[in-house]
């Protein structure tokens, strides 16, 4: 699907599944497992569902491709981690896990160079 606004340029869509794949690849690479992609319900979207040893890991993926309005990482604010949280809530009710949560948020920029940030943000479930 192409972008009315710019003739031949891929859609935000498609952009933001190519760059999820890539976290997800890149991630895997580092040794995590993935679980789920694109787990949807009326709360938002959590991007990467993955586990790493004892952690169940929820993953946002932001891709900026400049840096005029800051790195990829500073557009989860508040009100997107509460989202965030809210949606991996919905998740954990419909699959219980004995494993610890965290969330995970990995950065694309330019050139896809990727910054993997732990523990991104607490969240109280």
């Amino acid at each position: 699907m192409k972008d009315p606004g710019r003739p031949g340029a891929p859609s935000a869509t498609a952009v933001g599944a190519d760059k999820e794949r890539l976290a997800a690849d890149w991630l895997r690479d580092q040794g995590l497992r993935l679980i789920k992609r694109n787990h949807r319900c009326r709360f938002g979207e959590i991007d990467l569902i993955m586990q790493e040893g004892e952690s169940l890991v929820f993953v946002e993926v932001r891709y900026r491709a400049g840096t005029r309005f800051g790195g990829a990482e500073l557009s989860v604010d508040y009100h997107k981690q509460r989202r965030l949280c809210a949606a991996a809530g919905h998740y954990l009710q419909a699959h219980p896990s004995p494993l610890a949560c965290r969330f995970d948020v990995v950065a694309i920029g330019a050139q896809d160079r990727i910054q993997w940030f732990r523990n991104a943000f607490d969240a109280a479930f």
